[in-house]
Order: structure tokens, then sequence, then C-alpha cells
């Protein structure tokens, strides 16, 4: 039972991270109907903009880790907000009124871009953060050791999406985003700027996924110029599990995700935890297309 309890903790950990990425993709799709795959590309962006400040400027020994982290936060996010900005007016708001296969292709060539940029200024080997950044403090809870950076980690995660979804869900700029994830159509007739929501959406979404790769980057100390695949498409996997298109389901599928991952890493195998990952992706697009939360909430955004 302490084991089990150990890999819950650690499963729901990994788990809100890929929540975290999730939710870009799923406001997205939402609004546009369309998969960004340049989007954990974004989610690399972030970590090693995060890795300049924290590893190779040091800021924690200047400023004190709290201090650090949180001004770090702050331009990781408005720096890969502005970068999925740039990204939306380039490939993708050109041909939004073309074919869909058109803007796939564009998402896949940003995709490929935006890696080989990472790759050529930060090189293709693994760099390592500040392992010192976090102070080694272990707590006790439900009789398990749990570290602070695993705290950090999960609180803060939990944290930006809950005010995500007040902020979809309590604000003008959330009713409009919900309008326009609805029918865009609608939208512009109730005087909604569907271009400046769609703008918001990949400032957001960008954000949020540059956040999550500081956070990855902060708690396993080393990061890599092509980890956005595989956090990409895990990623992509909670949204559809949870419901594509669906704020709270991508929050759920990422949680769900992480669980499974760990779970089946502690009792079946490490080597096949990603391969029951994406069946259980399978089994939902088979079985249930529209996720595990209901079809009507997901319209909803």
């Amino acid at each position: 039972m302490a084991h089990f309890i150990e890999q819950i903790i650690y499963g729901l950990t990994v788990g809100s991270v890929y929540a975290l990425i999730a939710l870009g993709y799923t406001m997205v799709y939402g609004v546009m109907k369309l998969i960004n795959f340049a989007h954990g590309e974004l989610f690399t962006l972030g970590a090693f903009i995060g890795f300049v400040f924290l590893g190779t400027l040091s800021w924690g020994s200047y400023f004190g880790p709290a201090l650090a982290i949180g001004l770090t936060a702050i331009l990781v996010a408005g720096s890969t907000a502005l970068a999925g900005h740039f990204l939306e007016r380039v490939a993708y708001r050109p041909l939004r009124h073309s074919d869909r296969l058109a803007a796939v292709v564009s998402a896949l060539g940003a995709s490929i871009f935006l890696q080989n940029v990472i790759m050529v200024v930060w090189g293709a080997q693994y760099r390592a953060f500040n392992a010192s950044l976090l102070p080694t403090v272990v707590w006790r809870i439900f009789g398990q050791s749990v570290s602070l950076v695993r705290l950090f980690v999960f609180l803060t995660a939990v944290i930006i999406m809950l005010s995500l979804y007040l902020f979809i869900n309590r604000t003008r700029l959330g009713l409009a985003i919900r309008a326009a994830a609805i029918d865009q159509g609608a939208a512009r007739l109730m005087g909604v700027d569907v271009s400046r929501v769609i703008a918001l959406v990949f400032v957001i979404g960008p954000a949020l996924g540059g956040l999550a790769g500081l956070l990855v980057g902060i708690y396993y100390g080393q990061i890599n110029f092509n980890m956005g695949q595989m956090y990409g498409l895990k990623a992509f996997t909670a949204a559809v599990i949870g419901g594509i298109g669906n704020i709270p389901g991508a929050m759920l599928g990422g949680l769900l995700l992480g669980l499974l991952e760990t779970l089946a890493d502690a009792y079946v195998s490490g080597a096949w935890k990603d391969a029951l990952a994406f069946v259980a992706l399978i089994s939902i697009l088979i079985f249930r297309p529209t996720g595990i939360l209901p079809e009507r909430v997901a319209e909803k955004l």
C-alpha cells in the first residue's frame, strides 16, 4: 500500500504537467478545430528559456530560489506567448480560409522549423538546470516522503489550471472564447472579434506550454531539444482521453494519463508504459470518441 501511494503521488505530479500542456492543444482545437502540432516545440522553447535564466545566468544565486523562479516564469510565459502569437500570424492566419490540410501541413512545418532552431541555438546535447535551485526539503504525506520540488511542480500546475478555468468561466474574454468555440458565425453577429479571440488563444496556450517546460526542467533537472515530441504526443493523448476541446477534460485526461503511466511502470514494466498510454488513446477513440467527459460539456470549452 505504501508503494502504491508513492506511485499515485508521482503519477499526479507527472500528470499535472501533461494536463498543463494538453490545455494548449485543447484551447486551439476548441476555437479553430485545428491541432497545433508545433505546441510541443513551444513547450521545449519554454524549457530552454528557463534554462538560460536559471542555468546559464544562475538567477537563483542572485535573487534566491523563489524570486528567481517567479521572474523566470514571467519571462518564459511572455516569451512563449509572443512566439505563439507570431506563429499564429505567420503559419495559421494566412491559411485560415484555406483547406484544413494546408493548415495541418503548415503546423507540421512550423514544428520542424522550431525544433531545428532550438537545436541550432542550444545544441543537440542535454542541458542541465541548476541542481540546487530548490532546497532538499522532504515532507511526510500519507506516510510517504514527498520532496519540495515534487510538491512545487504539482501545486504550481494545479494553481495555473484553476486560474485558467476561472478565467474562461468568469470573465468577458473567457465568455468570448467559449462563444467562438461554439459557433464563430453567431459569435461575430453578437459582436465578438473572432480574430482577436484566436490570437488570444495562441497567446494563452503557448504560455501554458512554456510554463510546463519550465516545470519539467526544474523537476527532472535536464532538458533536450527534441523532448517536445514525446511530451507533445502524451499531452495530445491526454486531451483526447479527457475530451478534445474541453478544458476540464484536458486536466482530467492529463492526470489520468500520468497515473496510468506511473502504475504501469511500477507494476507492469517501464518498457510498456508508453505503449499502454497509446493503447488507452486507441481505446478511447474506438469506444468513446468524444472523450471521458460528455460531448455537451466539451462544446462549452
